[in-house]
């Protein structure tokens, strides 16, 4: 049974009901006020389906329902978050970097990958991370389906979540490849999901070389961001050997800098 967490303070919501109820009133305002010919009205259609693309695509947009970019900005605190893990061969590495460096981290990781990993997911746990949910299978598709298909990923990941971190844990939720859809929006209205993306890319996706993405964090890393690494892949026999040494440059190079690294719930809870 996954326990409900509290409302996160979400008041607004917006789905393709409400754009075109609003594509409606303003099409009917065009026409009566300013006799907007058919091309006006096609302008304004265009529009709406831009900003409709836009927020399917964009991972930072809070167009189908909120979402969390970043920390407060005035301090020095950052957050580091892995996503596709954990992989039995890259995230121990992962560990021991962050370790080595005192740095705290979220992993938002694939259910099924985190229960196949019993032990590597206690350890996780037990050096102070956060686990975030990431969805059972991490499908590509996953953003073309019904709103009860997101429920079924949201929640048996979390049940694998909480069986390693405590029941009632809050569902900080990292949709597959950053989409959002009506469908999903709908699923985390129902479970008072927080979905989290991310305000600095490491590109660890394209780039191999950890020096490349170390430098490339470090260049654009501002209080309160939250960083998007890779310590898995979603596709099977895939790994991403660079993401360890990449994270003890970043790591050292943020503590030179003044930077604390932190966990999303502790980001987002403010501080220093």
């Amino acid at each position: 049974m996954i326990i409900q967490p509290k409302v996160w303070g979400a008041t607004c919501r917006c789905n393709l009901h409400h754009l075109s109820l609003a594509y409606i009133v303003v099409a009917a305002f065009g026409i009566a006020a300013f006799a907007w010919p058919p091309v006006a009205l096609g302008a304004v259609a265009l529009a709406l389906t831009a900003l409709v693309a836009d927020g399917i695509a964009r991972p930072g947009s809070s167009l189908f329902y909120p979402t969390v970019r970043h920390g407060p900005r005035g301090g020095r605190r950052v957050a580091l978050t892995f996503d596709d893990g954990p992989d039995p061969a890259t995230t121990p590495a992962v560990l021991d970097a962050l370790a080595e460096t005192r740095a705290k981290a979220t992993f938002f990781v694939i259910g099924k990958a985190l229960a196949a990993q019993p032990e590597l997911a206690q350890r996780i746990a037990a050096a102070g991370h956060a686990l975030g949910n990431h969805s059972w299978r991490h499908s590509r598709w996953q953003n073309f389906r019904g709103a009860q298909s997101h429920l079924d990923e949201i929640d048996r990941c979390q049940k694998a979540v909480c069986a390693v971190a405590g029941a009632g844990q809050p569902i900080l939720y990292r949709p597959p490849v950053g989409l959002k859809s009506g469908g999903l929006a709908r699923a985390a209205w129902r479970r008072n999901v927080k979905i989290v993306a991310w305000s600095l890319h490491s590109r660890d996706t394209r780039l191999a070389d950890p020096e490349s993405i170390a430098r490339r964090v470090l260049s654009r890393v501002r209080g309160g961001d939250i960083i998007l690494l890779h310590d898995g892949h979603d596709l099977p026999g895939r790994r991403r050997p660079h993401c360890a040494e990449a994270v003890r440059l970043i790591a050292r190079g943020l503590r030179e800098r003044g930077f604390e690294c932190v966990t999303v719930p502790e980001l987002l809870a403010g501080g220093r």
